[in-house]
């Protein structure tokens, strides 16, 4: 588990950049060859599209950066349990291999609700590792929805 610390703690940085923009703080980063080539935090109300999860945003990065659109040799960090939007763009990606921080109760396809990462249906399926910096991960959301809610 240690390995994955310092590139969890890359995601994170990424959930602070969109904590201070007011979005929900969800950071990912794809790790290639040990050199992160992807970053995403999200970013729905800045750009008011459903589509600019921290998830996406970084997978999108990562595939410029090696010119193609299989992720064979990457692994996803992400704070976040990925939803199902997220995890059908890891499967379609190839990415092998997702790490996250928390779990998520109301969307999670990660094992939580269900488990898109590792339907035995798709042609492709993804080694999960969850709870790297998990008391960090959740704290952090935590925290945010109480000020949102004005308990803090």
């Amino acid at each position: 588990m240690q390995q994955h610390i310092p590139f969890m703690n890359a995601a994170m940085e990424e959930a602070r950049k969109a904590e201070a923009l007011l979005e929900v703080p969800i950071g990912a980063v794809v790790v290639w060859n040990d050199t992160i080539i992807g970053r995403g935090h999200n970013l729905r109300e800045t750009t008011r599209d459903p589509l600019a999860h921290a998830e996406l945003i970084a997978i999108k990065q990562a595939s410029e950066h090696l010119g193609a659109w299989r992720l064979l040799d990457c692994r996803l960090y992400v704070t976040l349990e990925p939803c199902p939007m997220c995890a059908g763009a890891i499967v379609q990606s190839r990415i092998p291999q997702v790490i996250y921080g928390t779990t998520d109760p109301k969307a999670g396809c990660a094992g939580t609700l269900m488990n898109l990462l590792q339907e035995e249906r798709f042609n492709h399926r993804v080694d999960v590792i969850s709870g790297v910096l998990q008391e960090e991960c959740s704290s952090m959301l935590t925290q945010f929805f109480r000020r949102l809610r004005g308990k803090a």
